[in-house]
């Protein structure tokens, strides 16, 4: 799934997005820039506040990195008819995503899960990661221009298709209920700052640099979607913990559909989509 499904989707959106027709530096560097201001806020708080250290990798990504790619182009196509800016946030983000994720996992896994080399093993887990592969392999055929065969693009969709919905039943597999309530308190602390805080920080500012309509929805999900799946993979594939992260997940993916509502809502009253 993690190595097959998750690229397949980054490599549909991203290459069916026509990014250079759409492209808008403005929006491409607030993107980039509140991520990776938020990642590092994040970690430094995770590092000083949790008193439990080995917690620090998933909390932070839990924190900070959503499920944009999952989520946005479907969420943005149902309110507009098409992906709008979508693509290009993607493009913004989700590699910087995975580079930041990767880092902290690395540099904060337990010392039994350590090797010699942290820096090169950081390097080498972001340049062969295969989420950031699929969104590389894509990026020319949306610079191109490029339209798949119809049988092929009805391949990618069945396969991408299936990303979330075995994601979520890996996660769901795993969940171990009696210990994710003992680590209850940074759960929710992790879901309050991706649902709420995050989008209470930044979307304000957002508002009063101009970014209306589609542009403004694309940034919701920058900043409110759920924690993705895929962190619950990374976590658990780079000794993080991964009880912590797929507590995170499934508690923002159920709270999510709440807060997202209510944003928009608010947002929709003050005319800004």
């Amino acid at each position: 799934m993690f190595k097959v499904l998750l690229p397949v989707l980054l490599f549909r959106d991203i290459a069916g997005g026509r990014i250079t027709e759409q492209f808008d530096l403005r929006f491409f560097l607030f993107c980039a820039g509140t991520t990776t201001l938020y990642f590092f806020a994040v970690w430094l708080g995770a590092a000083v506040l949790l008193p439990d250290k080995s917690m620090v990798g998933a909390f932070t990504q839990g924190a900070f990195r959503g499920s944009q790619a999952v989520l946005g182009v479907a969420f943005v196509q149902n309110m507009y008819g098409n992906a709008g800016l979508v693509p290009l946030m993607i493009v913004a983000t989700v590699p910087l995503y995975n580079i930041y994720s990767v880092l902290v996992l690395a540099v904060t896994a337990p010392k039994g899960e350590q090797h010699h080399g942290v820096a090169a093993r950081t390097l080498g887990g972001i340049v062969t990661n295969p989420i950031i592969l699929g969104i590389l392999a894509g990026l020319p055929f949306s610079l191109l221009q490029i339209d798949f065969p119809p049988m092929l693009s009805k391949g990618l969709d069945l396969l991408a298709g299936c990303a979330t919905p075995l994601a979520l039943l890996s996660i769901g597999a795993g969940f171990e209920g009696a210990k994710a309530v003992k680590k209850l308190g940074p759960t929710c602390a992790a879901v309050f700052i991706k649902l709420i805080g995050l989008p209470l920080l930044f979307l304000p500012v957002a508002a009063l640099l101009g970014f209306t309509g589609q542009t403004m929805v694309a940034l919701v999900i920058l900043y409110g979607a759920p924690s993705t799946v895929t962190g619950y993979v990374m976590a658990k594939n780079m000794g993080g913990d991964h009880v912590l992260a797929s507590s995170i997940i499934v508690l923002s993916t159920a709270l999510s559909a709440v807060t997202l509502t209510v944003i928009l809502f608010i947002l929709r009253s003050a005319g800004l989509i």
